[in-house]
């Protein structure tokens, strides 16, 4: 199992990963929002803004404070843990 660190100790096995994705247009705020209501959404942000949406392979969406860029890099950088 590899896992990704998204911010603030939070850890994600990246190899659910299917996408990371900005939060700001309208289909993921909406796709956001309906994980919300269903209970599939995990907020890792800390309470600080969301600029990453990561979504997985079990349809759970997680919220990160980190940029998708910077989640990318620690993807391709990745060891196992």
């Amino acid at each position: 199992m590899k896992l990704i660190n998204i911010g603030f100790g939070n850890l994600v096995n990246s190899n659910k990963i299917i996408s990371v994705v900005s939060p700001d247009s309208a289909p993921i705020k909406r796709i956001v929002q309906d994980s919300k209501q269903n209970g599939m959404l995990i907020d890792a942000t800390f309470g600080r803004k969301c600029k990453s949406v990561i979504v997985t392979d079990s349809d759970h969406i997680v919220l990160s404070a980190l940029s998708p860029e910077t989640i990318g890099n620690r993807m391709e950088g990745e060891q196992e843990i």
